[in-house]
C-alpha cells in the first residue's frame, strides 16, 4: 500500500512524504478498509509533529478520519456476527487514515449514510457526535432556543449550526472574515455575526427577542467570558475546545448573576465513561444524515486528491484558510489519478455546491 509514515518527527505539514510500505496487517478484532477519502484534523498537526497527547510507538501511518469499502473482516468472528460485511462502504477513525488501507475495530467504524458518497462521510466521525452531544446531551437544546455558535465555518461548527437548526433552534453564528460568515450563512446560519469587532456580544444579544441573550453558547474556540455579556438568564455555555489560544479564566460570579451553567464535552472520553450515550448519539445522528437535514461540512473553494495532496491541505488547514472539514480523495491503487475527475461524483459523491 501506499502511505504517510512517521518515522521521525517533522517541524511542519509540509515535511510529509507518501511512500510504498506493508500493507497493515489487522489484530483478530479489525476490519482491514479500503481508504477512498481521508480527512484532515487539528490534532493531526500536533502528533506529526510529537506534541499530541497520543504518540504511537514510531514508526507509525499519520491520519485519523476516514471512508472506503472493507476488505476483510475480524478473523475473531470467522465471518460470523460481524456487524459489516466485505464490501461495505463505511466511515470511521482510526490510527493510519492517511493511507490507501488502514485497520479498525467495529466500535470506530459506521456505515456510509444512504445515498452518501465517500468524500461527504469521510469527515463525520469526530465533528458530527462531538457537536450533536454537545448541544443536545450537554445542553438540553430544544426547539425555539437561541443558540450563538462561535467559529461557525470550522468542522465542528457547521455541524453544530446544522444540528441546532434541524433541532428547531434559531442559529447566530461568528466567524472573522465575510466568506466563512457566508459559508456558516449557506449551511442554515440565520444570523452571522464578525467576531473580530469589539462589540460583537452586544450585536449579538440585541437580535436576541427583547435583547434578552442567547440559550446556549457553542464555544471551541475560548470566547467563554466575552458569551457571558450576551446569555440569557439560565443560559448554558458549552466548552468544546481552545482553537483561539490560551485557556480561558473566568470570573464565577458571572455564573451566579445570570444563573449561567458551564458544561464541557469530552466526546473522547465517553467511551470510557458513558459508552451506551455513543449509540444513542449516533441513532439520533443517523436520522439527521438520512433525512438530509444534516449534510457533510466538507471544503470546497479547492479539491485535495491524492495522498500527494495532504500535505498541503493541512498546511492550509492549520494556517485558518480553509473552512469546514478539509477532505482528500484517496484513489485506489491502480486508479488514473489524473483522470478521476471524469467519475468523481460516483466514486467519491458530489460535495455541496462551491461556495464562491
Amino acid at each position: 500500500m501506499r502511505g504517510i509514515q512517521i518515522s521521525k518527527y517533522v517541524e511542519g505539514p509540509l515535511d510529509l512524504t507518501v511512500s510504498t510500505l506493508s500493507q497493515p496487517t489487522p489484530n483478530e478484532n479489525q476490519y482491514t478498509i479500503a481508504i477512498h477519502a481521508t480527512a484532515t484534523n487539528f490534532f493531526d498537526l500536533l502528533q506529526i509533529r510529537g506534541k499530541y497527547q497520543h504518540q504511537p510507538p514510531l514508526p507509525w501511518v499519520a491520519g485519523s478520519e476516514f471512508s472506503g469499502v472493507v476488505t476483510a473482516t475480524p478473523s475473531s468472528l470467522n465471518g460470523k456476527g460481524s456487524k459489516f460485511s466485505v464490501g461495505d462502504k463505511v466511515f470511521g477513525a482510526s490510527q493510519g487514515g492517511y493511507a490507501t488501507h488502514v485497520c479498525a475495530t467495529e466500535s470506530q467504524l459506521k456505515p456510509v449514510p444512504k445515498g452518501w458518497g465517500f468524500f461527504e462521510a469521510a469527515g463525520l466521525f469526530v465533528t458530527m457526535p462531538t457537536s450533536y452531544a454537545g448541544l443536545v446531551t450537554r445542553c438540553n437544546l430544544k426547539a425555539g432556543d437561541w443558540v450563538l455558535v462561535h467559529a461557525a465555518a470550522g468542522g465542528v461548527g457547521l455541524a453544530a449550526v446544522q444540528i441546532a437548526k434541524a433541532l428547531g433552534a434559531t442559529v447566530i453564528a461568528t466567524a472573522g472574515t465575510k466568506h466563512k460568515l457566508d459559508v456558516a450563512k449557506r449551511f442554515g446560519a440565520d444570523y452571522t455575526v464578525d467576531y473580530t469587532r469589539e462589540d460583537w456580544p452586544q450585536v449579538v444579544k440585541k437580535l436576541t427577542p427583547k435583547s434578552r441573550g442567547v440559550d446556549i453558547v457553542y464555544d471551541p474556540v475560548g470566547l467563554v467570558d466575552k458569551s457571558t455579556k450576551c446569555i440569557a438568564w439560565n443560559g448554558r455555555l458549552l466548552v468544546v475546545g481552545f482553537t483561539g489560544g490560551p485557556i480561558e479564566k473566568v470570573a464565577t460570579n458571572k455564573m451566579l448573576l445570570k444563573n449561567i451553567s458551564v458544561v464541557g464535552l469530552h466526546w473522547g472520553a465517553y467511551a470510557l465513561n458513558e459508552p451506551a450515550k455513543i449509540d444513542e448519539v449516533w441513532d439520533e445522528l443517523f436520522k439527521l444524515f438520512e433525512s438530509r437535514k444534516v449534510t457533510g461540512t466538507n471544503y470546497t473553494d479547492k479539491e485535495y486528491v491524492g495522498l500527494e495532496d495532504v500535505p498541503e491541505a493541512l498546511r492550509a488547514l492549520g494556517s485558518r484558510d480553509t473552512w469546514g472539514k478539509v477532505v482528500v480523495k484517496v484513489p485506489q491503487e491502480g486508479q488514473n489519478l489524473y483522470n478521476h475527475q471524469c467519475d468523481a461524483s460516483k466514486a467519491f459523491g458530489i460535495p455541496r455546491p462551491r461556495i464562491s
